[in-house]
């Protein structure tokens, strides 16, 4: 069993944004990165995957900046095999991105491929989508439970209606939601253990694809300031306040 896992690394929620002076971007500026909290989640199914089935392989692909080595080895502190870094310090959305995962799936053949059913920073919830159309082949989203019988892969998914369980067949790709397990804690022998293990940094050209943008950033600004509060003294006051407030 060959598993190829997505994984991007994103500003941590609890750190403070700023806006760039370009008024387009955040500034990277004491930002402390992490990886994708839902890719946890497809690193974690992966590595119980492969250890229900008693061998396989996990590699985890990623897309950035020489600083994503990082990310990618908190994957293999988690217990992946290998790391697959294509570096560029172009932005890059998420139709470019899918095609780029195209090309290194293309060349690392896996038997499927998993990943977080969105990114925190910008919660496009695109890249899983695009990556089963270009590469035509099933995918199954918002997965809460995944099963692997032979050339097949039975997932519960979670929708609006509650749950529903749909077969696909592989190779295809899976995007995965929090309530699938629980990202195992990484003890420090291996986070020593990890620094060992390989990881291949690549590039677009060499890859042979490009990171051509169709999407344009006008403008980044933080959300507006929460007002204070206020105190009422009962019912009647609160209603009268909401009606000056022109909320009912």
């Amino acid at each position: 069993m060959r598993i190829a896992v997505c994984l991007k690394r994103v500003p941590d929620t609890t750190t403070n944004i700023v806006i760039a002076a370009d008024g387009k971007s955040i500034s990277e500026a004491g930002v402390k990165f992490v990886a994708n909290p839902y890719d946890e989640y497809a690193v974690e199914e992966a590595l119980k995957l492969k250890e229900g089935a008693g061998a396989g392989e996990v590699a985890i692909f990623s897309l950035g900046t020489e600083q994503a080595q990082e990310t990618i080895r908190t994957a293999l502190a988690m217990g992946a095999d290998r790391g697959i870094l294509v570096k560029t310090d172009q932005t890059v959305e998420p139709l470019a991105v899918a095609k780029i995962l195209k090309a290194v799936v293309d060349a690392e053949k896996p038997d499927f491929v998993i990943t977080g059913k969105q990114a925190i920073d910008d919660d496009a919830n695109q890249t899983g989508q695009m990556l089963a159309a270009i590469w035509e082949r099933p995918q199954a989203t918002y997965a809460s439970k995944l099963e692997i019988s032979g050339a097949k892969a039975a997932v519960t998914r979670e929708v609006d209606a509650g749950l529903e369980t749909i077969d696909v067949d592989l190779p295809a790709v899976i995007t995965v939601d929090l309530r699938l397990n629980e990202p195992r804690y990484v003890k420090l022998p291996d986070i020593m253990k990890a620094k060992k293990k390989p990881l291949d940094v690549t590039s677009l050209d060499a890859l042979g694809v490009s990171a051509g943008t169709r999407l344009v950033t006008l403008k980044t600004e933080p959300p507006a300031q929460r007002q204070k509060g206020a105190m009422v003294k009962d019912v009647a006051e609160l209603v009268d306040v909401l009606k000056k407030k022109g909320l009912i």
